[in-house]
């Protein structure tokens, strides 16, 4: 059967209805982010209308390809911790152009694919200490969190206090009632409840005065064109120590990301064998990794499997014909590019601090209980918000854990890997 040579579908335990519905749910669940990819990543400068078309593009590209090599019911999109990265931290905290920015992403993603065709990650995730990788995700979820806060002014600039509550604009009280009708929508198990709630606070905006709809608006059009950011890498003054360790950054971040993800949704699907292996894992991540290459040619962010996924698990798939679903159906939306790009950023405020929800469930993973692991954790959490960098937390976190171990006398918990990424991280901090 076709359907089984392609996407694993067994014709014995599942259905073809099943398995689209599931998709469609998962793409709903998901979709925010043809919503808030462009809104972050138009604030260094690129072209809004070019990145709705390479964010849908690059989705379906990986989610299809996860649905053929890999065969499981899982969904890809840019990151939503690594398009922060990129439009915060690499453009506007480290003054890298898009251009630049791109070019590193199109170098981690080729490595990507590298480390993961030759099994080099298992050397890389081994020597990071599992509590620090659950910090990591916390902190990124609650870093997207801040910055959903910031886009609708709730969170503002205070010259006493560094930030402060803002002021109750029309952009604020929108971002407000964006937050709460997703958390409620989500609290009451609404499938799809982050898009219905950008919806609904993109609807509630138009009389606000935030949503503007343009003369002669129409909900449908032909695809956007990508070529603003296609290809448009800049290799100028690339070749340094800064850059090696943004790279570096993104890798982990990444790696971290998509095996934290798949391990967490391969439970939910019962496929983990009984000695923990995961089923074609190798195959989901090189999906992964050759995702992140074409986004990066494309002009969009890093992809990564999302968690979102699992709304699909719980509706029945199973099988990659969830996953090519999903994929088909960000391919359909190219042509509705003019709903998605009328959304106001404060609309998806509701989406952010959700996420940001959801990812900081980790924080229940890591061991509180030793302060010798607990306090690493928490300065990569604090860190990455209160320095408005993702980098900087894994950098100050992973050297905070070697200086405690070092001092205490575990010398044995700080492997080789560890030693030299501090080394090069104090040089960078010195030389940087």
């Amino acid at each position: 059967m076709v359907l089984q040579k392609l996407f694993g579908y067994d014709p014995q335990s599942m259905k073809v209805r099943t398995e689209l519905i599931a998709g469609a749910t998962t793409f709903l669940t998901m979709s925010y982010i043809l919503a808030v990819n462009p809104a972050i990543l138009s604030t260094t400068g690129m072209d809004k209308a070019a990145l709705f078309t390479s964010t849908a593009i690059a989705s379906a590209i990986a989610t299809i390809l996860l649905a053929v090599m890999a065969k499981l019911p899982f969904a890809q999109a840019p990151s939503m911790g690594l398009n922060a990265f990129f439009a915060f931290t690499l453009c506007q905290a480290m003054g890298f152009t898009w251009q630049q920015s791109l070019a590193a992403l199109l170098i981690e993603g080729i490595i990507f694919i590298l480390i993961t065709f030759l099994n080099v990650r298992e050397l890389i995730l081994n020597s990071i200490p599992v509590n620090l990788r659950y910090a990591i995700s916390a902190g990124i979820g609650m870093f997207i969190a801040f910055i959903g806060l910031k886009n609708a002014g709730i969170i503002v600039a205070n010259p006493d206090t560094f930030v402060g509550l803002g002021k109750f604009t029309p952009t604020a009280i929108l971002g407000i009632i964006a937050i709460l009708l997703s958390g409620i929508l989500m609290a009451r198990k609404v499938k799809g409840a982050l898009f219905y709630g950008i919806i609904m606070a993109t609807i509630i905006g138009i009389p606000m005065g935030v949503t503007q709809i343009p003369e002669g608006w129409l909900p449908v059009s032909a695809p956007q064109s990508v070529a603003p950011i296609f290809c448009k890498f800049d290799f100028t003054n690339f070749f340094n120590f800064k850059m090696f360790i943004v790279i570096f950054s993104l890798l982990i971040v990444n790696i971290f990301d998509t095996v934290g993800t798949l391990v967490g949704l391969a439970e939910k699907t019962g496929i983990v064998e009984e000695d923990g292996t995961i089923p074609h894992v190798k195959e989901a991540m090189m999906s992964d990794a050759i995702g992140t290459t074409a986004g990066a040619i494309l002009g969009s962010s890093t992809i990564t499997t999302y968690i979102e996924s699992a709304s699909g698990i719980a509706e029945g798939g199973r099988s990659g014909l969830t996953s090519f679903a999903v994929g088909i159906f960000f391919l359909l939306s190219l042509f509705l590019s003019p709903l998605f790009l009328l959304i106001p950023g404060a609309a998806t405020s509701g989406a952010l601090v959700l996420v940001g929800v959801l990812m900081i469930d980790s924080v229940k993973r890591i061991d509180l209980t030793n302060i010798s692991e607990a306090f690493p954790a928490f300065i990569t959490m604090i860190t990455m918000v209160l320095c408005y960098s993702i980098a900087d937390g894994i950098c100050l976190g992973i050297l905070s854990y070697v200086i405690m171990k070092l001092c205490i006398g575990e010398y044995k918990k700080v492997n080789p890997t560890l030693a030299i990424l501090s080394v090069l991280f104090i040089l960078n901090f010195i030389f940087g």
